[in-house]
């Protein structure tokens, strides 16, 4: 029954934010659900840099190259506001609720963490170089303002969870008792997102048809090679893992910069990109959510067989 009800609670996230643009202007309330969220993952998560592995560094490299890669590609051969959407689209570090999606399929959460702080602390420090070459101009401030916003989403929830661990011996379970809790609060943070991409879109009313398509069918690509790029990257032991932490995107950054740094059709990238990685997750959820139901059904089945021979 509950798998059921995510299933249809994801589902109406993406309509509801849809149909409902006005909802953008709590747009603000993202971060905010988004540390929530990472507070339930500190709680059962001490970060350690023995936690950190090769593939981390990958997963860093990947960023960097598929962002640059895909820029030069479409700049040669699209033209400069497609290149600057593929890379804006291509160069964003691992979302802050890729560990809260790990958790919920299974995975090893303190890999995510780890993929998290390695690729989000590895990009502020190349934004500043890299975007200038993007987009042909500096790009000031931008490392003071990505580790602002790594303060927030990282060091409140950690701040906080610190001292419930130290003073309640039962901490470490509070996460599995509210599960519940924080997939909704995802759900919620979904809904703003896809409303803040609705708004946007009813606002650039004077776009071809064609560039939007374009802009979609790029953030579309890069999302798909993403999510399967990610798996051999992780190996055998950590490829659920970080084909989630290369595909899930920190949409909400890189949609700042490009609106910043270059300009609104060049944001459609990552924009367009949350749609795609969202709905990735959410047929992620459903499917794993069905196999430990059937697990289920055959381990009630097989323990009703034993007592009633």
């Amino acid at each position: 029954m509950m798998r059921h009800l995510r299933t249809a609670g994801m589902l109406a996230a993406f309509v509801l934010g849809f149909l409902c643009p006005w909802a953008s202007a709590w747009s603000g309330l993202i971060r905010w659900l988004i540390v929530a969220m990472m507070f339930f993952v500190f709680l059962q998560v001490k970060f350690s840099w023995r936690t950190l592995r090769l593939s981390h560094g990958k997963i860093l490299l990947a960023n960097v190259l598929i962002g640059m890669g895909s820029w030069l590609l479409f700049k040669l051969f699209a033209g400069d506001e497609l290149a600057q959407a593929a890379f804006f689209t291509g160069i964003t570090p691992t979302a802050t609720a890729a560990a809260v999606i790990v958790g919920l399929l299974g995975g090893r959460v303190d890999y995510a963490i780890s993929a998290f702080l390695a690729t989000n602390f590895g990009m502020a420090l190349l934004f500043p170089f890299l975007i200038p070459i993007a987009i042909c101009d500096p790009a000031p401030g931008v490392f003071l303002h990505v580790v602002k916003s790594l303060l927030v989403v990282i060091g409140i929830p950690l701040a906080v969870a610190i001292p419930v661990r130290i003073f309640y011996d039962k901490a470490t379970e509070l996460p599995k008792k509210c599960k519940d809790v924080t997939f909704f609060l995802w759900v919620g943070a979904i809904f703003l997102i896809i409303a803040n991409a609705s708004a946007f879109l009813h606002a650039q009313k004077q776009l071809a048809g064609r560039t939007l398509l374009d802009i979609a069918a790029i953030s579309l690509g890069l999302c798909i090679f993403n999510f399967w790029f990610g798996r051999f990257l992780g190996g055998k032991k950590f490829r659920r893992e970080a084909s989630q932490v290369l595909g899930q995107k920190n949409t909400t950054l890189t949609i700042y910069l490009a609106l910043t740094y270059a300009n609104p059709l060049v944001a459609l990238g990552p924009t367009f990109y949350v749609l795609w990685h969202n709905a990735w997750n959410t047929y992620q959820l459903h499917m794993y959510g069905r196999r430990r139901h059937l697990r289920e059904l055959k381990l009630k089945t097989a323990n009703e067989r034993k007592s009633h021979p």
